[in-house]
């Protein structure tokens, strides 16, 4: 994974741009367009001052919010998922996924879907994944703070059943039993919530196919517009965390 904003190569945009043909503007550059959104992300700028090499920034921020809106950054994402888990030479979906929360400080303007996570401290948002065992994203769901995590894993549920006919097992912690493992259970996965023996190491101690999932939210502090949530919508939260899977991953192409 690169650690600074590349523009997209040639032959990364020509697999992204297949998703976004029926889009296409007649004097303005998709390409430039996805740049952009891309360097938001990666730098964290507000939209008001995004760099003149690019397009004019009203026209980039309406394409960022069309492509929220539609799902494309979603899609983009898990077909960039299921490429590279078959280059890894896995099957396209998992079978076994891990689940976990981050919460998240939100910017002071900022009051919808606004809550205080008593235990971390944190009055803003949570980001709520879905990972399989190689830490790539299949869904994910940015709620208040103070939502419960097995209620707003709830929300996840049918995203992963749309897209995976395989999955059995889905781990996480005690926060996951009760109504999460009740409604997993209607689509026929278990959910395994089993805790780590005590040891005598001090800190985060790793547990088998669920650190992954603490790794996909470490490697979102590569992306300076997710240090915490700056957005008035949790769906433009929810595609620049796509985004930022769609980056790493194309990073490797």
């Amino acid at each position: 994974m690169h650690t600074q904003f590349q523009e997209l190569s040639d032959f990364q945009w020509q697999y992204i741009s297949q998703f976004l043909e029926n889009n296409r503007p007649k004097k303005l550059s998709l390409r430039s367009v996805f740049n952009a959104i891309l360097w938001v992300d990666r730098i964290g700028a507000q939209w008001r001052n995004l760099e003149s090499r690019f397009p004019k920034w009203q026209s980039v921020y309406y394409y960022f919010r069309k492509w929220s809106k539609d799902g494309t950054f979603q899609l983009i994402m898990r077909k960039l998922t299921k490429l590279e888990r078959t280059k890894r030479g896995r099957e396209e979906t998992p079978s076994l996924c891990a689940i976990d929360s981050q919460s998240i400080k939100l910017a002071p303007w900022i009051n919808e879907n606004r809550g205080l996570d008593g235990n971390k401290k944190i009055n803003g948002r949570k980001r709520h994944i879905l990972v399989d065992v190689e830490g790539l994203l299949w869904a994910i769901h940015v709620g208040p703070a103070n939502q419960h995590d097995g209620e707003a894993g709830l929300e996840l549920l049918p995203m992963i059943h749309s897209e995976s006919n395989r999955l059995e097992v889905i781990r996480g912690d005690k926060a996951y039993g009760g109504i999460f493992a009740e409604s997993a259970k209607i689509f026929g996965w278990n959910v395994d919530t089993t805790q780590a023996p005590p040891s005598e190491n001090k800190g985060f101690v790793p547990q088998q196919n669920r650190w992954q999932v603490e790794r996909s939210f470490a490697w979102l502090n590569g992306f300076r517009r997710l240090s915490k949530d700056y957005e008035r919508k949790t769906e433009s939260s929810e595609s620049f965390i796509a985004l930022a899977f769609c980056d790493m991953i194309l990073s490797k192409f």
